[in-house]
């Protein structure tokens, strides 16, 4: 059946046996491929029925459907044409995404959560004033309605009553792990209470068999429906903002999302749709997990769900995991916020150890940082961990209510730098340029485990100042010691010489290509002294002095080259009148492709290798008399 399908028109012929038959196949073709290849799976077996659906009631791509967060659109995938999933995430496969570059049918490519509502409520809008009947719909689960975007989103949405708009509830009690707060009791409540139709309906049955006064009190008690609604079904809280509610539906009936799909669709203003369902449905290891359902897989055993092969090396999340538990036990002041992402940050064995200290605020971002500095100024002190990427969110938040007000607020930064698989959005390379403006904060980038266990500890004796801890993602390369020190920095590598060539200033996790550049420096008869600042905010006060005793000076950073490290340095050389040649070499400022990290380091030039050739020409030419003092240098991978 799903060979047959290629594009969402197909649909319409099929009966709802076949259709059945379709939902089947897919979900056996999500766990055969995805279990190959990692990815997001609970959730797509989750939204099969609701996706063809979606697509037999509304014509894409002439009708927008949109989803948030995204992880989400692999059925959608498969019912516009992409069936080949045998480089999902990979370089030159499918995006683990909606993808403009893949299909006209992925009209967004939001993958960033709760943002979905306000670019249907902005896209309908569009459609109104050009004069369009297009639809538009919008697929949000019940984890990204806990972001406060979502909310604005739907404030502006039902101020148009005759503004069409459909909004699909993907509501499986959970986004990473289960969904908290108080939106999710009232879909809980929604979910488990005996719809008012039913008690209608009975109510009917009971009352036309009563003489005279049935059918009267009937028209009353129908004519009463939005108090019955409130008392038997309590969707009141989306009726009371203007929006027509339909459900809550069984998202995996297929016959029954249609005709609610179909009823939206007719309204002409904007309607929920509330569909309940199952992550992990159809797969029994994802439905036992109950960690998070398996939402998102590496390369696992199609048949018991079991990982093909486990790494013995730590990764750079367990092991904040791990020192965050003993922090706790050390100081009962310490407590962690989460943003919906309790087990991906590494926050969950400290909730079990510590469980009345540590706050999933939702898919709030913004909320966190705020409520982190109610936290400090309360006179505890927060952890907050979040990945990298999601800090951009709350940016005004770090700055005008944490920095401001002298907070001593932590933020640990995992995913940071390049992340490669899950794409543009998810790359960490914006958090060193961004924060470079807040003042007060100081930001540390560990190199290795033992780097992060003390420069975490010394993060949260900071009590007048925000800090931040970021480190990359995946395994912990191997301990780099430091030879010595200057000022507060490691210096990994002396260069052997009175008077050497290069100050390679290294940032984070890059260390150990850092100590390969160098050695292949070394090979061209080009001295070098490598350094770690370890705290890259503010520049450390030793840095110009001991600049100032090279010939050339370069930054080597896992972060855009756009208000980076290599940014803050130069202008601290410049403050200090060290007046050198200086490159600094990171990500260049252009969103990057989806692939392994490795494959986009060296599409991007970051590699020993390529660094190597660069400052050795650099060099070559300032031995010849060619380069100006303080020249720059085009970005790597331009």
């Amino acid at each position: 059946m799903l060979a047959r399908i290629t594009e969402p028109r197909d649909l319409d012929r099929l009966s709802n046996e076949e259709l059945n038959r379709l939902a089947g196949e897919i979900r056996e073709f999500l766990i055969e491929s995805v279990s190959k290849t990692g990815g997001h799976l609970g959730p797509n077996l989750g939204v099969v029925e609701l996706t063809i659906a979606l697509h037999r009631v509304f014509d894409s791509p002439r009708d927008k459907v949109l989803f948030d967060t995204g992880h989400q659109s692999y059925v959608h995938k498969l019912l516009t044409g992409r069936q080949d999933f045998s480089r999902l995430r990979k370089k030159d496969g499918l995006s683990g995404y909606p993808s403009r570059a893949e299909s006209p049918h992925d009209f967004i490519e939001n993958s960033h959560a709760s943002t979905v509502l306000g670019w249907a409520d902005g896209i309908a809008k569009a459609h109104q004033v050009r004069g369009l009947d297009d639809h538009v719909v919008a697929v949000i689960g019940d984890g990204a309605l806990t972001g406060g975007m979502a909310w604005e989103a739907l404030n502006n949405i039902a101020a148009a009553k005759d503004r069409p708009l459909v909004i699909v509830v993907n509501d499986n009690e959970r986004s990473y792990g289960p969904t908290i707060g108080g939106l999710a009791n009232h879909l809980a409540t929604l979910r488990t209470t005996d719809g008012y139709e039913r008690f209608l309906a009975r109510g009917k049955e009971m009352l036309n068999r009563t003489p005279v006064v049935g059918k009267p009190l009937y028209e009353t008690l129908h004519g009463a429906k939005k108090g019955l609604k409130d008392l038997v079904a309590p969707q009141g809280l989306f009726e009371d903002l203007g929006l027509k509610y339909v459900g809550p539906i069984d998202g995996h009936d297929i016959a029954a999302v249609e005709s609610a799909l179909q009823r939206a669709r007719r309204f002409g203003g904007p309607v929920i749709v509330h569909c309940l369902t199952e992550k992990g449905r159809g797969y029994r290891p994802a439905r036992q997990d109950e960690a998070d359902q398996f939402h998102a897989v590496g390369v696992i055993h199609p048949d018991s769900g079991l990982p093909v092969s486990t790494s013995s090396a730590p990764d750079w999340t367990s092991v904040f995991s791990d020192e965050m538990v003993h922090l706790g036990r050390e100081r009962k002041d310490i407590v962690a916020i989460t943003a919906a992402m309790l087990r991906p940050v590494g926050l969950h064995d400290f909730a079990e150890a510590f469980p009345d200290r540590v706050y999933d605020v939702g898919i709030a971002e913004q909320h966190g940082a705020v409520s982190a500095a109610g936290l400090a100024t309360g006179g505890v002190h927060p952890v907050f961990a979040v990945y990298a990427t999601f800090l951009n969110r709350a940016f005004d938040q770090v700055l005008m209510d944490v920095a401001l007000h002298r907070c001593g607020v932590t933020f640990v930064l995992d995913r940071a730098g390049v992340t490669g698989t899950d794409g543009a959005s998810h790359n960490g390379m914006w958090d060193m340029s961004i924060l470079q403006v807040v003042p007060g904060l100081r930001l540390a980038a560990p190199r290795d485990a033992a780097q992060l266990r003390l420069q975490l500890r010394e993060a949260v004796t900071v009590e007048d100042a925000p800090t931040v801890v970021r480190y990359s993602k995946g395994a912990v390369g191997p301990a780099v010691p430091a030879v010595g020190t200057v000022g507060g920095m490691d210096v990994l590598r002396e260069p052997g010489t009175e008077s050497p060539d290069v100050l390679v200033v290294s940032v984070g996790a890059l260390a150990p290509m850092c100590l390969e550049l160098a050695e292949l420096l070394e090979r061209e008869g080009i001295s070098s002294t490598v350094v770690d600042p370890r705290w890259v905010k503010p520049v450390d006060e030793a840095l110009p002095p001991l600049a100032a005793q090279h010939r050339v000076v370069v930054t080597v950073e896992d972060n855009s080259r756009a208000g980076g490290v290599g940014s803050s340095v130069s202008q601290a050389l410049r403050d200090a009148g060290v007046d050198l040649p200086f490159r600094d070499y990171g990500i260049p400022p252009r969103f990057l492709d989806h692939a392994s990290r490795d494959q986009v380091l060296a599409e991007i030039g970051l590699t020993a290798p390529d660094l190597a050739r660069r400052i050795t020409g650099l060099v070559r030419r300032e031995d010849d008399g060619f380069a100006p003092a303080g020249a720059g240098e085009q970005s790597i991978g331009d």
